[in-house]
């Protein structure tokens, strides 16, 4: 068995993404993502298109998210995708998790999928987020901020 590497691209997107979330800050996220970005939450059935709804959603989940962790990282077999394991508490509530990150030519992000477990995480989680982002429905689903 081999072992998949990213473009060297999609490693530098990838470090500036592990340095986003260590500082709490999403302000270099525009430099990492594609124009076209898709964003699909565990707990919405439509993605998410386009930047602005994804830096809504990840600026609200930053701040949703406590004692959050990376564990593992795994790297698809054409070297164009990442799956990053992680652990964090929404209220009490532990989640076990992954961000399935897929990186286009340039290494920019043109696809973002979260899946959570346990159920009681998730309802934390969807409970949390749906406080922070009612108001925010026609830009999540696309329409201009």
């Amino acid at each position: 068995m081999t072992q998949a590497t990213l473009s060297a691209a999609a490693q530098a997107s990838l470090a500036i993404w592990h340095r986003m979330i260590a500082t709490h800050s999403m302000s270099d996220l525009d430099s990492i993502v594609a124009d076209e970005v898709v964003f699909h939450s565990p707990v919405a059935h439509t993605a998410y298109p386009g930047r602005v709804a994804l830096r809504m959603v990840l600026e609200s989940v930053n701040q949703v998210f406590q004692d959050f962790r990376y564990h593992r990282t795994f790297v698809s077999d054409d070297g164009r995708s990442v799956v990053l394991e992680f652990s964090a508490t929404v209220d009490g509530k532990s989640v076990k998790a992954i961000d399935m990150i897929r990186f286009n030519d340039a290494g920019k992000i043109d696809d973002f999928e979260v899946m959570v477990r346990p159920k009681s995480g998730l309802d934390a989680l969807a409970a949390a987020m749906g406080a922070r982002l009612a108001s925010q429905k026609s830009v999540l689903q696309g329409a201009s901020a």
